[in-house]
């Protein structure tokens, strides 16, 4: 590849995290982009900013406030209840666009830095239902993204066709299985690690680890 720079969209969960350590992996110089959409959970970003600072990766924080304003839902309101999808309906926890903005403004990000390729933690394999997920959309958007800016950036999909059990397999290749597993936060209540074991989040990552394990 020409350009060896990359950045990586960066919440501090284990799906970007992972993807943080794929991208290492791969191009001469990393950072990292993490979105303060007044998600549920402030400590989100300072797990954020401790992945981020612990393997010495720079970090842009931007605000993305109006996506509270403008998509109230389960990850951005306290009094909204997370479910699951049910009756052709998306989960509570859907948030409409974030994707969509998320890598615009990664993508625009990357233009003033001069980093031709995007890092994304999406799937389609084991998502909860999200459109903006999906193997069509990253394309389409990829697409208006280079058409907009008159260049030729790359959206990477690392996780595109992985379920969970094969995100884990993915990190301990990597060399990372336990630092993700001890340092990030995927649950929606907040705790860090294996977390509440209750939530949506948890029952798909930790359904996905006691899979991983048992093949080891």
């Amino acid at each position: 590849m020409n350009n060896k720079k990359a950045i990586v969209v960066f919440s501090g969960g284990q799906d970007s995290t992972t993807c943080l350590f794929w991208a290492l992996e791969r191009f001469e110089h990393v950072e990292v982009v993490t979105f303060d959409y007044q998600q549920r959970h402030n400590k989100e970003i300072e797990i954020a900013k401790h992945i981020a600072n612990r393997l010495g990766v720079k970090q842009t924080i931007l605000d993305m406030s109006l996506l509270n304003q403008l998509a109230p839902n389960a990850l951005t309101r306290h009094d909204q209840e997370i479910t699951t999808e049910g009756d052709g309906e998306l989960p509570s926890t859907f948030v409409p666009g974030r994707n969509l903005l998320f890598l615009s403004f990664a993508t625009i990000l990357g233009r003033q830095i001069e980093a031709k390729h995007i890092i994304t933690g999406v799937s389609e394999t084991d998502f909860s239902g999200y459109p903006d997920c999906r193997d069509m959309f990253i394309k389409s958007l990829n697409v208006s993204l280079n058409l907009s800016m008159d260049d030729q950036f790359i959206i990477h999909t690392p996780l595109m066709w992985l379920n969970k059990a094969q995100t884990w397999e993915l990190a301990d290749q990597l060399g990372a299985f336990d630092f993700i597993r001890e340092n990030t936060l995927t649950c929606y209540n907040g705790i860090q690690g294996d977390g509440c074991g209750e939530c949506p989040a948890c029952e798909l990552r930790n359904n996905g680890l006691e899979q991983y394990l048992a093949s080891r």
